[in-house]
């Protein structure tokens, strides 16, 4: 029996080789983006940072524009976006305690560069999942910044703060603790807030602080010092007395403790202490020890491990020496100086 030859197949319709790209909403291209992103893994604050960056810009776009897909963007719409942020742009405009109109107008350049780190996140997503056939940011370069040298607290501004809690107070106390615990092992603000008794080990002197809490997701342990760990047993003890949590930074009502609320206490300290022309934040106190650290002679790649560094370029911005500490490692360390002392 003689086999059947197999019918070959109509072509049904002639497929272009170009490449065809989907015709993406502003909103659907952030959409796609953040649910892309979420399985990724990454947090929840990163998440609607995502969203809050974006609507600003197509905020903005708006009002400016008659742009309704994500093709139509190109590299002079962001350019211009960036000139209306420096010049022009109202800051903390949207704020809910903040008078905009006392503020001035144009943004600093380390919140542009945010700006434009985010969004560049977004055009890349989009390029490499081939929903856009040309990345309009990829040459859209960041403003250059000026390095602050004054974002440490001096040691008589560490004094003057640790002297403000009244510590026969609860929350005084607690907060005394925090700036101890800040000072001490330059944790970020986040592991601090949501630190609990059972990560702490008080006869190595370590805190274990799991992957799933830190920022680029890699678990690391913190040594602290035995001051420190003298006070967070004091704290742990209060807290037993009132609290049947295992947190160990609490409101006075026995509730978690927010970022906010306690940055707000860090500025009130400092301002009692009659510290000015500084942006108190906890990070202020994570560049402090940073700086200490190397100053009493740490490794550098030793206080990249324990301060959770995953590059240590990033790192080498938390350390930034002021004139006074130049002059005198100049002066010990001057090869001139040397020549001359061994000749005397």
């Amino acid at each position: 029996m003689a086999l059947q030859k197999r019918a070959r197949r109509k072509q049904v319709g002639k497929i272009s080789d170009k490449q065809k790209y989907p015709k993406l909403t502003l909103d659907q291209a952030i959409d796609l983006t953040i649910a892309a992103k979420q399985a990724e893994g990454l947090r929840e604050r990163t998440l609607r940072d995502y969203g809050k960056m974006w609507k600003y810009f197509t905020d903005w776009l708006r009002e400016n524009y008659e742009i309704e897909t994500i093709d139509e963007l190109t590299k002079d719409v962001f350019q211009n976006y960036v000139n209306y942020l420096r010049y022009d742009a109202k800051r903390y405009d949207g704020h809910k305690y903040i008078d905009t109109e006392k503020q001035g107008v144009g943004l600093k350049e380390a919140s542009i560069n945010i700006r434009i780190r985010t969004y560049r996140a977004i055009f890349n997503h989009l390029e490499r999942e081939q929903l856009i056939e040309v990345n309009p940011i990829r040459n859209l370069k960041e403003l250059r910044t000026d390095i602050d040298l004054t974002n440490c607290f001096t040691d008589d501004e560490v004094k003057a703060i640790l002297a403000q809690p009244n510590q026969k107070d609860y929350v005084g106390f607690r907060d005394f603790v925090a700036m101890n615990v800040l000072l001490d092992t330059g944790i970020r603000m986040n592991e601090l807030i949501n630190l609990r008794v059972s990560e702490i080990d008080f006869q190595t002197r370590f805190i274990t602080l799991e992957g799933n809490r830190n920022k680029n997701r890699k678990p690391r342990l913190v040594p602290f010092s035995a001051y420190v760990a003298k006070l967070l047993l004091q704290l742990i003890s209060e807290n037993r007395e009132h609290f049947k949590t295992d947190r160990l930074f609490l409101s006075c009502y026995g509730e978690n403790l927010g970022w906010n609320q306690l940055n707000k206490r860090l500025k009130y300290y400092a301002k009692k202490a009659g510290i000015n022309g500084k942006k108190v934040t906890s990070h202020v106190y994570r560049h402090t020890w940073a700086k200490n650290m190397v100053l009493n002679g740490c490794d550098p790649f030793t206080l990249q491990k324990m301060g959770g560094w995953a590059d240590i370029r990033t790192m080498r911005r938390y350390i930034q020496m002021d004139t006074t500490e130049m002059r005198r490692s100049h002066d010990e360390y001057s090869p001139i100086n040397s020549i001359r002392n061994k000749r005397v």
